[in-house]
């Protein structure tokens, strides 16, 4: 009986071969990438197997690990020798057999279908249709319609551009999908249509707005066929709410757990792509797909320096490679690290310039170095090769706020929430610019969506509480709310403590400001940071404990304020003083106490 490895290894072949022959070029691809990225069977001694240098790149990624049982550390194998192999290895899991479906390439018209595809390869997809008008084989019958779709798209952009420029909004629609809707709905009733027809259904339907109905026609595609992984990707567009999700009544076949993993990931549920990724890494441990979505996970948690090694690596044992490296830029640019992001722009740069991604990376270099109008030119030509490209819309109009031209920026923002509602990063921009403009109201509903999106977003809550705190609202309760929602979400730069200390001041609330006061000085010490709110904790925890007489306490914050210049030195001089007169019991020698 072949490995349980050894079965993957052929349904991903097969999978690859059949997705290319139906210029499915995209999930293709990342069929075969996965096929490469099995962990490769035991090599006999004295011998290398030859994805030896893949396994062990990836098995230096595997010693990241996370508290709270998200390690990816490579797991052992539970029963049977060295040399056994589990019938199911992902966790134990029992998967359901899929049978591989027969192709009809090459019936009757085989040699037709191999001249319209050749076609539909050079772009030419009105020729490639009609060379299989007559062709009943389901195969031809998806490639004609497929080619049809794209025809549609093809010239759909090409009125877009005519009518409003290559950013421009338009109202072009796919003239193709009422009569592609009208044939394949048939197809589907008289049961003639094949798991790849549904897959197109799926993206019509969509495409009109009817998105229940597209979701279950996906989901009857990958129930027949669960290695198209570009119809997981557009089954996972549609669902939006973890509730969608739930019910979606899928076979439990494991490439459903890559499309799990990759939703969760969407959907912000983070702890769960985790685990669900350690578990596939149990198989496909070379695998750099997998490696790339954990570290935007990493990411999107702001571990950034686990997520940085695994991009790193990833570079290392794939030096050409594009995919995901925007969001390996996104996060060299939080870093401020401006040497590795000019290296990976110029990397990307030489591979391929005219990448989407690329643009990105090379707008993300720009920004950091403050030149915001070629950021802007590189993420317009980044829209310009993909009009859906989500992160170019966001940075974009972060850009656009930097140059101060509020008009574009609330436009490109808006864009990008058209694209996907569940772009918190847009929504907060929104928030910042109304907020910007003296709208506080406005503001506060877009921080709420955003904060609603990313929960465990510190900066977020910390937007809102600044929100709050503004001169037109003044709501000091609901600030401090958000900050403690802050404190609680890995606020690195410490400003929800100090916020919170000073606010609970302001209200004349001193014990829970000197608790806050005391949390932030442990901080700050542990992190070495010694500036101006270290000096204002400790002057306020000085007057804070010597007026409620703990005289020791405040002798303490005093003598520590003595190594600091400014009026702060002379004010704990002044208190110390003081606090010898009150311990010595002798008088104050303030003028008033010798009055008649």
């Amino acid at each position: 009986m072949a490995s349980a490895k050894e079965t993957y290894r052929a349904e991903l072949r097969s999978a690859a071969r059949q997705l290319g022959e139906r210029c499915l070029y995209s999930a293709a691809k990342w069929s075969a990438e996965l096929l490469v990225g099995v962990e490769p069977d035991a090599a006999p001694a004295g011998m290398d197997s030859p994805s030896s240098s893949s396994a062990a790149s990836a098995g230096r990624l595997l010693h990241l690990h996370r508290s709270g049982g998200s390690s990816f550390r490579h797991r052992p194998r539970h029963g049977g020798g060295p040399g056994s192999e589990a019938g199911t290895p992902l966790g134990g899991v029992s998967y359901v057999s899929t049978p591989i479906p027969d192709d009809d390439a090459f019936d009757s018209g085989g040699d037709k279908y191999l001249l319209a595809k050749t076609y539909f390869d050079c772009r030419e997809y009105r020729r490639a249709a009609h060379v299989l008008q007559n062709q009943v084989g389901r195969k031809a019958v998806f490639l004609r319609c497929y080619a049809l779709y794209m025809a549609g798209e093809k010239r759909k952009e090409a009125e877009m551009i005519e009518l409003e420029g290559s950013l421009g909004k338009s109202n072009a629609v796919n003239q193709e999908l009422v009569a592609l809707e009208r044939e394949l709905s048939t197809h589907r009733r008289t049961g003639s249509i094949d798991s790849f027809g549904l897959y197109l259904y799926g993206l019509v339907l969509r495409d009109k707005g009817c998105e229940g109905l597209a979701r279950t026609v996906l989901v009857e595609s990958v129930n027949s066929y669960p290695w198209n992984w570009s119809a997981w990707s557009e089954l996972q567009s549609l669902c939006t709410s973890s509730d969608i999700l739930n019910n979606l009544n899928l076979k439990n076949h494991w490439m459903k757990d890559f499309f799990l993993a990759s939703t969760y990931l969407e959907l912000k549920m983070h702890e769960d792509t985790l685990k669900r990724y350690e578990r596939l890494m149990g198989v496909f441990r070379c695998s750099g797909y997998i490696q790339a979505q954990i570290a935007t996970v990493q990411y999107s948690m702001r571990d950034l320096d686990e997520a940085e090694m695994i991009f790193e690596e990833l570079l290392r044992t794939d030096p050409f490679r594009v995919d995901s490296m925007d969001i390996y830029s996104n996060l060299l640019y939080a870093k401020e690290s401006l040497t590795a992001l000019s290296f990976l722009a110029h990397r990307v740069f030489l591979t391929d310039k005219y990448r989407p991604e690329s643009c990105c990376i090379i707008a993300n270099y720009y920004s950091l170095k403050g030149q915001h109008e070629k950021s802007v030119l590189y993420f317009q030509r980044a829209l310009k090769l993909n009009r859906k490209y989500l992160s170019a819309w966001t940075l974009m109009g972060h850009e656009y706020v930097e140059l101060k031209n509020t008009p574009a920026a609330i436009d490109a923002y808006r864009r990008a929430v058209d694209i996907n509602p569940r772009d918190f990063r847009a929504w907060y921009g929104l928030g910042q610019i109304y907020e910007m403009m003296g709208m506080p109201f406005y503001a506060l509903y877009y921080f709420r969506k955003s904060s609603h999106l990313q929960p465990n977003d510190a900066r977020l809550w910390i937007a809102m509480a600044q929100c709050y705190e503004s001169d037109p609202l003044q709501m000091i309760e609901e600030a401090i709310k958000c900050y403690e929602r802050a404190a609680k979400s890995n606020d690195t730069e410490g400003i929800a403590l100090h916020q919170l200390a000073k606010l609970h001041s302001v209200l004349g609330q001193s014990e829970e400001a000197a608790i806050y006061y005391k949390e932030d000085l442990k901080r700050m010490e542990v992190e070495e940071r010694q500036g101006q709110n270290y000096v204002e904790a400790l002057l306020f925890l000085a007057k804070h404990y010597k007026s409620i007489g703990s005289f020791e306490e405040a002798e303490h914050y005093c003598t520590r304020l003595l190594d600091y210049t400014g009026p702060e030195k002379e004010t704990a001089k002044n208190m110390l003083q003081g606090i010898k007169r009150l311990q010595s019991g002798f008088p104050s020698m303030d003028i008033d106490h010798f009055a008649l």
